[in-house]
């Protein structure tokens, strides 16, 4: 099995289309590289949510779950569920956020994914970082989209339950839906623990992956 090794890891860009996105979808991720390194540097862009109270949720959020990291968090005010129709404002925003930083690791939504903010912001990502490793992340959601995920990053239990009390905790505007539980973060990370053979993970798509093998 060939894997990306954090050895190297000193920038990583994480990217939403709406506050809470990036905690759902790579919290555990966050958090297993944020622990590890201290001091690492997490540029994150949301799209939606500025001035709401979905912002402040989404900046004590991050916060908790970058844990010593150079945390540089942009909350932007695009409508919610209308980002393709407002492709040139979001375009302008990813590439500000390509201009300033040259991260190692980028973490975004799926292309795949069935919610068309998500997979929006997908498209836009791939392209402003063509020549970097960009992991697509998973949000459950009553649409069915999980797919059949490559690449894996295993959570240790105290990260996966971290995870799990962290996204109650800092987002009580969701508390009224009916997915936003303790049991589905932890089962969905359950599941794909099983499928690379350990106890919880993240899972996320590649669309593009090139390799160093002579070194």
């Amino acid at each position: 099995m060939i894997g990306l090794s954090g050895a190297r890891l000193h920038r990583v860009a994480a990217v939403g289309a709406h506050c809470d996105d990036i905690a759902i979808g790579t919290g555990g991720t966050l958090l297993t590289l944020c622990r590890a390194r201290p001091g690492l540097r997490v540029d994150a862009l949301v799209l939606t949510g500025a001035g709401t109270e979905r912002e402040q949720e989404e900046r004590a959020a991050l916060t908790a779950f970058c844990p010593d990291a150079d945390l540089r968090l942009t909350v932007l005010k695009l409508p919610d569920g209308r980002l393709p129709a407002h492709w040139d404002e979001a375009k302008a925003a990813v590439e500000e956020l390509r201009a300033r930083t040259d991260p190692d690791l980028v973490l975004a939504p799926r292309t795949e994914d069935a919610h068309q903010d998500h997979r929006s912001l997908a498209r836009l990502v791939t392209t402003a970082f063509r020549d970097h490793l960009v992991l697509g992340y998973e949000i459950v959601k009553w649409d069915g989209d999980l797919g059949r995920p490559v690449a894996y990053q295993p959570l240790t239990p105290q990260n996966a339950e971290d995870k799990a009390r962290l996204l109650q905790e800092h987002y009580p505007s969701q508390h009224h839906r009916p997915w936003y539980d303790r049991e589905a973060f932890l089962g969905v990370a359950r599941i794909r623990g099983i499928e690379c053979h350990t106890r919880y993970a993240e899972a996320f798509a590649v669309t593009k992956l090139t390799l160093d093998l002579g070194e």
